[in-house]
C-alpha cells in the first residue's frame, strides 16, 4: 500500500482533498506547506491530520472562496489550515519542491519549517498536546539535522543533549 493510499484510507478521502487544495494553491500564486506534514518531508514521517499552508496574504480571501466553490470530500478528516501570521510570508520565497503523497508540492525550506515549529512550540496559547507535538517534531528534526539545535531554546537543547 502506498503512502497516498494509506493517507486516503486513514483520513477518509483526505489525500484527494489534499490534491484539490494543492491545485487551488497552485492557481493562486506562491504557497508552501508548513507544519508537521512539511516536517515529514525532511525526517521519517508520522501520521498527521493537520495540513498547514502559507499563501500570499492578499490572495487568501480569493483562495478561500475558490476552495469553498470546489467539490471537496465532506467526509474527509483532513484539517486544512492557512496561517495569517505575517512572519510566515518570508517562507514563500525560500520554499522548495518535494513529493508529498505522490504530488509535487512547494514546502518551506528546512530552516523555515524548523522556525515555524519553534514559534508554535513557544506559543503559550496553543494546547499542551499541540505544543508537545511541536516539541516532538523539533526533536525529530534535530536528530536528523544536529546543526538545527543552535536555533533551539536552551531547555530543548539540554533535553536533546540528555537524550
Amino acid at each position: 500500500m502506498t503512502a497516498l493510499e494509506v493517507c486516503d484510507l486513514v483520513t477518509r478521502g483526505g489525500a484527494r482533498h489534499f490534491a484539490r487544495v494543492i491545485a487551488a494553491c497552485e492557481s493562486f500564486g506562491p504557497y508552501c506547506l508548513i507544519g508537521g506534514l512539511a516536517v515529514n518531508c525532511y525526517v521519517e514521517p508520522v501520521y498527521t491530520f493537520d495540513v498547514g499552508f502559507v499563501v500570499t496574504a492578499p490572495r487568501l480571501p480569493e483562495l478561500m472562496a475558490d476552495l469553498a466553490r470546489r467539490d471537496s470530500p465532506p467526509e474527509s478528516d483532513l484539517r486544512i489550515q492557512f496561517t495569517t501570521d505575517q512572519r510566515y510570508q518570508a517562507f514563500l520565497s525560500r520554499a522548495v519542491e518535494s513529493d508529498v503523497l505522490g504530488i509535487r508540492v512547494r514546502i518551506a525550506c528546512l530552516a523555515d519549517v524548523t522556525q515555524g515549529k519553534l514559534w508554535a512550540y513557544a506559543d503559550p496559547r496553543r494546547r499542551l498536546s499541540k505544543r508537545t507535538k511541536d516539541e516532538l517534531d523539533l526533536i525529530r528534526l534535530a536528530e536528523s539535522f544536529p546543526d538545527l539545535k543552535a536555533m533551539y531554546p536552551v531547555e530543548l537543547r539540554e533535553l536533546l543533549d540528555r537524550g
